[in-house]
């Protein structure tokens, strides 16, 4: 997916307001960008899908297999699987195929007849309007729909909505491929943030969806913009950014001041489903490593310049810090009463421990699971997270923030990792 169109960057505007916004916008599809319920068109979806499969697959079996399998998807915790991946584990052996032997003849459903249920949509012109809009000022934006569809089904989406996949302004859109979280799990929009080299600034969650869009976002700590223009109460207490249709979306935009938008990511819930969110980030951004793809990827021993780390280097110092710094460090803070941290040089151990002619692979599975290990101390915790400790450069601190550094330097990974990429021409 395409940084901002040139052709709609570059679009002169009558407007004169028009200047770069410093803002990051994750906008919901159905009933946000589009007009489609999933209470209808889900049915309408699932019963097209079974019909075009009824030769090698019961219609009732099948419906049944494909709940299963969505519901699997939504509970999934593991950020070296893919949504996709925990799907067809739970569907294919459920219809009692091999997923080889039944996706070409899925890959023409979403060909041929996924395209004919555009009718139980309808476009919002206002939606295409904001979005051409946020791109001309510069603005990072996502579609943030839920991951449990196909990439080519979403794309088919978009063009219904009258947004060009192939021209897209959109960073990220996130499909059940390469996403490893689904809504309303905070770790989804920590992912899709990930994915999107963590950009600065305010960020702002816009969707309809009571259940899913607004709790997830606002414990990640993100506010939120809820597409509804009654005078329902936002669910479970939240306290929404702001609410109202799609198209008064743009007007709140430019009346608001956007530095209370900012993210909190100081919660210990916050930060333990970003502490989740980095593996599962980084493993959708390599897919090569597990096989996902089977074009190769760049030369992961490379460095774009000479003085970069190459991704595989990246790799090893995260599977190596998290395995022989965060975790020791955490349990030392748990076990002793104010225990003093020293300082470790831990970028010499590229050199020291030869990085760059080892196995990537190998190094992306052991971060995996020593994270997994970090995460599991960390949702163990009650009121431990104010632990205090001495460290070595930051002086008097306690777990909590110590956590938050590790959250950082997580970011600054991702994004070297982003720049690595696009250094090396993928």
């Amino acid at each position: 997916m395409s940084h901002l169109a040139g052709a709609q960057k570059g679009t002169s505007s009558p407007d004169s307001r028009d200047m770069s916004l410093d803002l990051t916008l994750l906008l919901d599809l159905d009933n946000t960008l589009l007009d489609s319920s999933m209470d209808t068109f889900l049915p309408a979806y699932f019963q097209a899908f079974s019909a075009f499969l009824e030769e090698q697959v019961d219609p009732q079996r099948m419906i049944s297999a494909l709940m299963s399998g969505t519901r699997k998807m939504m509970a999934n915790n593991d950020p070296t699987r893919t949504l996709k991946q925990v799907f067809d584990d739970e569907f294919f052996p459920k219809i009692g195929y091999a997923r080889e032997e039944l996706q070409p003849r899925i890959d023409l459903f979403y060909e041929e007849k996924f395209p004919t249920l555009s009718h139980l949509t309808r476009p919002r012109p206002e939606a295409l309007e904001l979005v051409q809009w946020a791109a001309r000022q510069g603005i990072h934006m996502a579609v943030a729909t839920n991951p449990l569809f196909p990439l080519a089904a979403l794309h088919h989406r978009m063009r219904w909505a009258g947004l060009q996949p192939e021209e897209s302004p959109f960073l990220i859109v996130s499909a059940y491929e390469s996403f490893h979280f689904a809504k309303p799990k905070p770790a989804y929009f920590a992912e899709i943030l990930g994915r999107m080299g963590w950009p600065e600034g305010p960020v702002l969650m816009v969707g309809d969806d009571p259940g899913n869009d607004l709790p997830g976002s606002h414990a990640l700590g993100l506010s939120t913009y809820w597409i509804n223009t009654s005078d329902t109460p936002a669910p479970n207490g939240i306290d929404i950014a702001g609410r109202g249709s799609i198209g008064d979306l743009r007007p709140w935009l430019e009346r608001t001041d956007l530095s209370t938008l900012e993210p909190d990511f100081s919660r210990p819930e916050t930060l333990i489903a970003l502490m989740l969110a980095t593996p599962a980030t980084i493993d959708g951004m390599l897919p090569w490593l597990s096989g996902r793809e089977q074009a190769a990827g760049p030369d992961m021993k490379r460095r774009p310049i000479p003085k970069e780390w190459s991704l595989t280097e990246i790799l090893y110092h995260l599977r190596d810090t998290e395995q022989e710094i965060n975790l020791p460090r955490m349990r030392m803070l748990l076990e002793l009463e104010e225990p003093f941290i020293p300082a470790r040089d831990t970028d010499a151990w590229a050199v020291t421990r030869d990085y760059k002619s080892q196995d990537a692979g190998v190094a992306l599975k052991g971060f995996a699971d020593a994270r997994m290990q970090t995460v599991d101390l960390l949702r163990s915790l009650a009121d431990e997270w104010k632990r205090r400790a001495r460290h070595a450069i930051f002086g008097p601190t306690d777990l909590q923030e110590l956590v938050r550094f590790m959250v950082e330097h997580d970011k600054l990974h991702i994004r070297q990792i982003l720049s690595t990429l696009e250094q090396l021409g993928e």
